[in-house]
């Protein structure tokens, strides 16, 4: 499929999904946008291999056409976006399937359901859930675009307040022998966004309606929704309950006008990268006795070290002591990022092992990046280094720096951690 295609004329200027379709119709990528016709005319840019990994190129190559689907937000993309990946499991959203680290919403199964977001590593084996005694009633996901998510849900939230961690004052008083004064709200409550399950302020019979309209709004039934709330705002004015009339009147308002600036600028504004740079990342984990793990990359961009660019994964799938486990952790995770540039070069800490083990996890990704190692000696100082000879020459000054910043990173990552724990 090529730039000159006679369907990316009639794309819309609108929020929406949409589908690369390969030559027998079959769904090959699943993406979302504020924008439809600029998203999908991004993937036909002369520098998309520079700003894409190899795995989509293959994929744009591949198409034979696209379609598409309008949303009338983008939030409502978002969530109709991981509902389809969920559904036809495309093959170019490999790392949106199967990468354990991405976000999932989930309803608990309780008097007063919980709204949560929960890794797919912890709803698949459900050892998490267990040690937290949930039980699930509903789940949604998974996301791809976890920042993203995160603002979904405050949007989601001020619609429609719901509890989170709080424990409702029921409970409290039930687990004391002794009367107590009311409960103390939560912060959540004090600014509006618990509808005071925390409190008592809000019965069973009136939560469990605000958590069946969450649900509808993350299945994609909007429109039985407004239904719904029309209906409820009709009966409240029928009884002279004018007060929940009009708060569920302001309900239907914020759903027809969903205000979700915040996910349009994320998404018509990505971010611009000096593809004229080269790009070194190092990878390093830290733990103590297994407790506590964290892994961290360090970027270093024309020999100097960029900070902004940093960034710290806390490690949960690894079991402790399984070094290579972590470094592949981290990097399955990194490259579930598809919005943060690739490097030119991968610096990893160890010898032939590490390198085989993340060229795995590049090779499963369809990512094609050299790695380059430092080997240390009994202080922990470089001795040497393997990997392709032209490059560790050249970038000698370069690769020595990003591995010792991860190394420095990855100690004071995890001491912050353990004080805050």
């Amino acid at each position: 499929m090529n730039r000159n295609h006679p369907s990316l004329k009639k794309l819309p200027d609108a929020p929406g999904v949409y589908f690369f379709l390969g030559p027998k119709k079959e769904t090959l990528y699943i993406g979302k946008a504020a924008s439809l016709r600029d998203r999908v005319r991004s993937y036909f840019s002369r520098d998309l291999p520079q700003m894409r990994s190899p795995l989509i190129v293959q994929m744009v190559e591949k198409a034979s056409s696209i379609d598409w689907r309008e949303t009338d937000s983008v939030l409502e993309a978002l969530i109709l976006e991981a509902a389809l990946i969920k559904t036809y499991k495309p093959k170019h959203n490999t790392l949106a399937k199967d990468d354990k680290s991405f976000n999932h919403v989930v309803i608990t199964k309780e008097d007063f359901p919980r709204v949560l977001v929960v890794r797919g590593k912890d709803l698949s084996d459900g050892l998490s859930l267990q040690a937290n005694s949930y039980q699930l009633k509903a789940s949604f996901g998974p996301f791809p675009h976890g920042a993203q998510l995160k603002e979904a849900l405050k949007i989601v939230r001020k619609i429609f307040p719901f509890r989170d961690k709080c424990t409702p004052c029921s409970e409290l008083q039930a687990k004391s022998q002794k009367l107590k004064p009311a409960c103390r709200p939560c912060f959540n409550r004090q600014i509006g966004l618990c509808p005071g399950v925390c409190t008592g302020e809000i019965g069973k019979r009136d939560y469990t309606r605000i958590v069946r309209h969450i649900t509808l709004f993350f299945e994609g039934k909007k429109k039985k929704l407004l239904q719904e709330l029309e209906r409820d705002m009709k009966k409240a004015a029928r009884e002279e309950r004018f007060e929940e009339a009009a708060r569920i009147r302001k309900q239907l308002f914020a759903l027809q006008h969903i205000q979700d600036v915040s996910l349009i600028k994320s998404d018509l504004q990505p971010k611009t990268y000096n593809l004229k740079s080269f790009r070194i990342e190092a990878y390093d984990a830290a733990h103590l006795q297994g407790s506590s793990a964290v892994g961290v990359m360090t970027v270093v961009e024309n020999g100097e070290i960029n900070k902004s660019e940093y960034r710290t994964f806390t490690l949960k799938d690894t079991k402790p002591g399984d070094d290579i486990g972590a470094l592949k952790e981290i990097l399955s995770r990194r490259l579930g990022h598809s919005e943060w540039q690739l490097p030119n070069l991968i610096v990893v800490d160890g010898g032939k092992t590490q390198i085989a083990a993340a060229e795995s996890v590049l090779r499963e990704a369809g990512v094609a990046i050299p790695v380059v190692s430092v080997v240390k000696n009994e202080r922990h100082q470089a001795r040497g280094m393997m990997g392709d000879k032209t490059l560790t020459t050249k970038h000698q000054s370069a690769i020595i720096l990003a591995n010792s910043e991860a190394h420095r990173f990855a100690i004071s990552t995890h001491r912050r951690k353990r004080r805050i724990v």
